[in-house]
């Protein structure tokens, strides 16, 4: 009986020194590391699940040639996003263009450990319906139509991140920040080829029940303060889920930080996790793991 308790003593204390000991060892890696090696590493690390790194914001953003752009969208997606820890705020414009359904969506919101927005670009190779629109399968557009869009995202009047890139999918992740969905807004630009495409996109905008006292037009540019999504009605077991999507985010917020605390940096608390948890490391930017897409085998080398 003893014999068994003095075995069960010696095999934690051994998971303790073994546990310390890695964790002295992440640590020292990592601060060996020169900020080009760090970035260098990361964003090898990140490549290949569509992503890359901005030292100078200390966040994560997504690259042109993202895996998630074979995905495309539905609006399926945006339904399952709570259950897979997606809290955001979403705003979908479809609108006609040139014998195009097309659509510009725009999300805010938390991503499991991160607080987050984008805006994505999408078309059908037809005009859709109205009411096909819900099940409607779009492609993300080609490189000949991407578009030149940039938005700020603010939190209760603290800048986050601005981005500012002509892409399909533009994005910008803050991670270990922990937000509900109506304390950011976003101050959005995009430039439009021409004046057809942007007053189509604009009546479809205004039928979203946006104000027009948020929105203002220059040339083929407009500009839109997105802070609170026109109203959307959620069932009471979607707000169920929502609510518990939340508070498990905000638990793995601090679940993070706290693991993570010998750092300040993204990029340090990254890589830390990496070389002592690398399995977490991978969950943690797995940011729109419901696509039923897999992740390519060979890397793209492309820019980001």
């Amino acid at each position: 009986m003893y014999f068994s308790i003095i075995i069960i003593i010696f095999a934690l204390l051994l998971v303790i020194v073994c546990s310390t000991c890695r964790k002295r060892w992440a640590v020292k890696k990592v601060c060996s590391m020169t900020a080009t090696e760090k970035c260098e590493l990361l964003n090898s690390l990140i490549e290949p699940l569509g992503y890359c790194y901005d030292p100078c914001q200390d966040i994560i953003s997504s690259r042109n040639d993202a895996w998630q752009r074979h995905a495309g969208y539905t609006a399926l997606y945006d339904h399952a996003a709570s259950h897979f820890n997606m809290v955001f705020d979403s705003l979908p414009v479809y609108f006609p263009y040139r014998n195009r359904t097309w659509l510009i969506e725009f999300w805010k919101g938390q991503y499991g450990i991160n607080t987050g927005a984008e805006i994505g670009i999408y078309y059908a190779n037809e005009i859709v319906s109205e009411d096909a629109l819900p099940f409607a399968k779009f492609d993300a557009v080609d490189d000949q139509d991407m578009l030149p869009l940039s938005f700020c995202l603010i939190k209760q009047n603290k800048t986050l991140a601005t981005v500012s890139k002509k892409t399909w999918w533009l994005t910008a992740f803050c991670m270990g920040i922990f937000s509900n969905p109506h304390e950011l807004s976003q101050n959005i630009s995009i430039h439009f080829p021409d004046c057809e495409m942007l007053y189509s996109f604009l009546n479809s905008l205004y039928q979203t029940g946006i104000s027009k006292q948020f929105v203002k037009i220059c040339g083929n540019e407009i500009c839109i303060h997105l802070k609170d999504s026109p109203s959307r009605h959620y069932s009471f077991f979607a707000r169920l889920i929502r609510k518990w999507a939340q508070f498990t985010n905000r638990i793995c917020c601090h679940i993070y930080l706290l693991v993570t605390h010998y750092f300040s940096s993204t990029i340090d608390r990254l890589l830390y996790l990496y070389y002592l948890l690398p399995f977490a490391f991978r969950r943690m930017l797995k940011l729109r793991s419901y696509y039923k897409y897999k992740e390519p085998k060979t890397r793209c080398h492309k820019s980001c």
